[in-house]
C-alpha cells in the first residue's frame, strides 16, 4: 500500500521505527544513544566486574567471604552492589537524591538488576523494602530515593515492594564523616516495624534496598529489626558501596 493511501503525504519520509530509541542523551557523556547509558560508558564503567565479598560487598581478592565478615558476620545474609561509590555513580546518586531527578532511579535499578541476574543464585526475596527515611528527612527531600529504587527493582524482577513495613521513627543526625561505631550509636532504636510490617514480615525472605552502603550500620540496624520480627532472611541491595578506608559520602549507612 502506498504512503498516500495511509494518510502520509507523498514526498515525506516516514520516521523509521528505531528513531525514537536514539532520541536520548547518555546521562554521563551526553552522546546520543539507544539507552540512557551509552555503550561506551557502560563498557568503561561496568565492563569488568569486581570480585567482592558476598556478605558485605567490599572488594575481595578471591571473591570469597572477607576476614571481617568471617570474624563478625553482619545480620544480613548477602549484599549485592552495582559499583563502588565514586565517579560517576556518586554524581548520579546525588542527582537522584538532591537535584530532583527521580527518573534516574529506573536507570540505576535496571543496572543493578543486571548485576543481580549475573550473581551466584540465592533464594529470591519475596518482598523488597526500602531503607526508610525519617518523617523529617522525607519532608525535606520530598521522596525516598530508596523507595523509588525498590519499586523499580520489584517491577523488573516481578516481585512485590512495601514501603510501609519498616519505619525510621527517630530523626538521627546526619552521618557524614561518622565511623561505624558512631553510626551504630546514632541508629540505635531508630528502626521500627509498623503494625502492617509486624503482620507481614514473619517467615518472609526480604531484600533491603538503598542507594549507598557506607559502613553497613544502617543496613545492619534495619536487618536486625526485621529479623527480630521473624523475617526468614534479609539481603541488602545497594547501588553503590563505599570502599574500605574511603571518606564517608553524604548518603548511605
Amino acid at each position: 500500500m502506498h504512503d498516500s493511501a495511509q494518510g502520509v503525504q507523498p514526498g515525506l519520509v516516514r520516521p523509521r521505527r528505531w528513531w525514537p530509541q536514539l532520541a536520548r542523551p547518555c546521562v554521563l557523556c551526553s552522546q546520543w544513544a539507544s539507552h540512557s547509558l551509552c555503550g561506551d560508558c557502560r563498557q568503561r564503567f561496568l565492563g569488568q566486574a569486581m570480585l567482592r565479598c558476598p556478605r558485605c560487598a567490599l572488594a575481595s581478592p578471591t571473591g570469597g567471604v572477607c576476614g571481617a565478615c568471617q570474624h563478625l558476620p553482619p545480620p544480613f545474609s548477602a549484599c549485592t552492589t552495582l559499583a563502588d561509590y565514586g565517579f560517576p555513580w556518586d554524581r548520579l546518586i546525588s542527582r537522584l537524591k538532591f537535584q530532583q531527578q527521580p527518573e534516574l532511579a529506573r536507570l540505576l535499578a535496571g543496572l543493578l538488576a543486571d548485576v543481580l541476574q549475573a550473581a551466584p543464585p540465592l533464594p529470591p526475596p519475596q518482598w523488597l523494602l526500602p531503607v526508610p527515611l525519617s518523617p523529617q528527612r522525607l519532608a525535606e527531600r520530598g521522596y525516598n530515593q530508596a523507595w523509588l529504587l525498590a519499586r523499580a527493582l520489584a517491577a523488573l524482577g516481578g516481585q512485590q515492594a512495601r514501603g510501609d513495613w519498616l519505619l525510621r521513627l527517630r530523626d538521627t543526625p546526619h552521618q557524614v564523616g561518622l565511623g561505624r561505631s558512631a553510626r551504630e550509636r546514632n541508629l540505635r532504636h531508630a528502626m521500627w516495624l509498623s503494625p502492617a510490617g509486624q503482620r507481614g514480615v514473619p517467615g518472609q525472605r526480604l531484600a533491603l534496598v538503598d542507594d549507598v552502603m557506607t559502613t553497613g550500620a544502617t543496613a545492619a540496624a534495619a536487618s536486625q529489626a526485621l529479623l527480630a520480627a521473624g523475617a526468614a532472611d534479609v539481603q541488602v541491595w545497594v547501588i553503590a558501596r563505599t570502599p574500605a578506608h574511603t571518606p564517608a559520602p553524604s548518603a548511605g549507612g
